[in-house]
């Protein structure tokens, strides 16, 4: 634990931390993830950072695309955010809008993807606070969702989506959020097989490999024994996030199958097949929904190295998360 800082201190230096996460991530030979083998939705472009052969495959001289989430404006599409600062441990509303940049007008019209519209994301600069929100959207374009963050310091906003135009693909933006109070930013966590969210064990089998996919497979338990009857979540048993340590880049993962196909179980195990875009520390968060009610694991995962085989004590609990 680092010692408490005013967030006031904290937000100056705020935009160049993430300026300088920034230069490091884009020094860090970005990877195309390669889209997942059984799951053909749309979301294949936000889950595809390019590698140098995809940007030589896009014509000489053009940079590499950058993962999600590392800019505000991207695909011809700007995330306004009206809400940039909150208070910490205080009832809050975010308010934003995806402005088109062609029209310089809000976007009203998305695919609706996994049960919704628009995915929010909000997550703090440690990567030890995570929240999953579904924003409703007014008819003029503006989103809005009540928050309450309870750490002050820096957070990232992530805005998913695909908007409703033909040949659109997915695009993630993003933005930062300052939220106010004594800062204390905490050191990444371990990286841990097993971690325990109100009393269920869930434990991750496979490693993230930079430029390459691989498969994550995320198994729940609760009491020792398997759970087996998942309920859909988001149209899936499981909702998996990824954010690289440092500039946090937005990896969005889907599973390997979805309810009703005929070959995908409730549970216990959820499997994915993700790239990172490069080498380092990720932090994973799994949402899952089980007896009427979702809750999320958080792993810390190397990309290039596997995951550590040592348990989580018994009264470690995943990331905090909102719904």
């Amino acid at each position: 634990m680092q010692t408490g800082l005013k967030i006031t201190a904290f937000a100056a230096g705020l935009a160049a931390t993430f300026g300088s996460a920034y230069a490091v991530g884009g020094a860090l030979d970005p990877a195309v993830a390669a889209k997942e083998s059984s799951h053909q939705d749309g979301h294949g472009a936000k889950d595809r950072p390019a590698t140098e052969k995809g940007a030589a495959e896009k014509g000489a001289g053009e940079a590499p695309e950058l993962p999600g989430g590392l800019q505000i404006s991207q695909g011809g599409y700007t995330l306004d955010l009206s809400t940039p600062r909150v208070e910490a441990g205080e009832p809050a509303e975010l308010r934003f809008a995806v402005v088109d940049e062609g029209t310089s007008r809000k976007v009203t019209a998305f695919r609706r993807e996994h049960d919704k519209e628009l995915h929010l994301i909000v997550a703090s600069s440690d990567l030890t606070t995570y929240r999953h929100l579904h924003p409703e959207r007014a008819a003029d374009g503006t989103w809005s969702t009540p928050v309450e963050l309870p750490e002050a310091g820096g957070y990232r906003v992530f805005a998913d989506f695909t908007p409703d135009v033909k040949n659109a693909e997915g695009v993630t933006l993003g933005a930062d959020l300052a939220v106010s109070g004594d800062a204390s930013p905490e050191v990444l966590p371990d990286a841990e097989r097993t971690v325990t969210v109100d009393g269920y064990e869930v434990t991750l089998d496979g490693a993230l490999r930079p430029g390459a996919g691989s498969e994550l497979k995320l198994e729940v338990e609760k009491g020792g024994k398997p759970v087996t009857d998942l309920q859909p979540y988001l149209g899936a048993y499981g909702h998996l996030v990824a954010l690289r340590a440092g500039d946090l880049a937005y990896l969005h993962v889907h599973p390997n199958g979805e309810p009703g196909d005929g070959r995908t179980k409730p549970g216990p195990e959820v499997s994915f097949t993700a790239t990172a875009p490069s080498k380092g520390a990720y932090r994973l968060f799994l949402d899952f929904r089980h007896e009427g009610k979702v809750r999320t694991a958080a792993f810390t995962v190397h990309a290039g190295g596997a995951t550590a085989g040592k348990p989580v004590p018994e009264n470690k609990e995943s990331a905090e998360h909102g719904h």
